[in-house]
């Protein structure tokens, strides 16, 4: 099991390309975490911006009566990938890991496994 810490290097350093990741706690918005980012990528309020991508995903999905469970949100820019992917596990309902990626670097699949792999290891 991994601390929030842990998580954010591991999620930053095991996929090339990454330029910053964080931990989020979409019912408030706020990131428990955050590592990476820069003057040109403000982590935070990222993190309080996808907020709202994940309720409103979630909101679409119960109004069209999907029965399942979101895996992972993709939203590709120009440069760069912003991966999305909600903790499954108990301890971790309400949060979600961070991702992002520059587009020219990044292996996406690898990517999304490393964050399935940092999801399974999490604890809050």
């Amino acid at each position: 099991m991994a601390g929030v810490e842990v998580s954010l290097k591991e999620m930053l350093t095991a996929v090339e390309g990454s330029l910053g990741a964080a931990v989020v706690d979409y019912t408030s918005g706020m990131a428990l975490g955050t590592l990476g980012g820069g003057k040109d990528l403000d982590l935070t309020i990222a993190a309080a911006g996808n907020t709202d991508v994940v309720r409103a995903m979630a909101r679409t999905m119960e109004q069209v009566r999907l029965k399942s469970s979101i895996e992972d949100i993709l939203i590709t820019l120009e440069k760069q990938y912003h991966l999305i992917r909600l903790i499954a596990a108990r301890s971790g309902n309400g949060l979600f890991l961070y991702l992002v990626l520059d587009k020219q670097r990044a292996n996406l699949a690898m990517a999304r496994h490393q964050l399935k792999r940092v999801e399974e290891q999490l604890e809050i």
